[in-house]
């Protein structure tokens, strides 16, 4: 493999005809395509570090494609996903965007479309790659006092409660906070909450 520079498509369906005309239409347009007949060797197969997104079917034996998805999130493999279904009734469709889906195609499905939507998935998949590396540039300046004032600040803690925490005034801890607001170039507060959630820094179900 070329590195993370290459677009990658899993594509998912038990359907082996679908599956082999699927990979055939991508391949067509230059793009890599990696078929799997089953959401486990998809799950065993799958690196989230490639520019990659994911054609999966919804309706599989074993594993469908609504749980795949969840088992995605299970072990952060954060790439867009694009179901496609021949049985699209309102309520998976709901789960499926609700959880995060890219896209929703109905089988049979236009070419034209498909591919559409695929671009679109890898472009957003090059665009937060690029958004989470300008992240990670800007968490490198900040000195070890100003992550410590952070670190509890995206927690929902108090000036009050970090200055006791750290030992130093609340005048001081307001001092770092504008520091750490200046350098991660976050304009309020859930802007650095946000940040520091897509850095992995803090888990969003256990904030106060």
């Amino acid at each position: 493999m070329s590195g993370v520079t290459e677009h990658v498509v899993y594509v998912v369906d038990d359907d082996q005809g679908m599956l082999d005309s699927t990979v055939w239409l991508l391949e067509s347009v230059g793009l890599k395509a990696l078929p799997f007949t089953s959401g486990v060797a998809f799950l065993d197969a799958c690196d989230a570090s490639l520019d990659a997104c994911v054609i999966l079917d919804v309706r599989m034996p074993g594993m469908g494609g609504l749980n795949v998805q969840e088992e995605m999130r299970v072990r952060e493999l954060n790439l867009p996903i694009i179901f496609v279904s021949g049985h699209a009734d309102v309520p998976i469709v709901v789960r499926a965007f609700k959880a995060g889906a890219h896209d929703f195609i109905e089988k049979p499905y236009n070419e034209q479309l498909l591919l559409d939507s695929v671009q679109q998935a890898l472009s957003s998949c090059a665009t937060r790659r690029s958004g989470n590396q300008a992240l990670q540039a800007r968490l490198l300046t900040l000195t070890p006092r100003e992550l410590d004032v952070m670190l509890p600040l995206v927690q929902g803690y108090t000036t009050r409660e970090i200055a006791e925490q750290l030992g130093v005034s609340a005048k001081t801890v307001d001092l770092y906070r504008s520091r750490v607001m200046k350098r991660m170039q976050a304009n309020t507060l859930p802007d650095l909450v946000g940040m520091a959630i897509a850095a992995n820094m803090v888990d969003p179900l256990k904030l106060r």
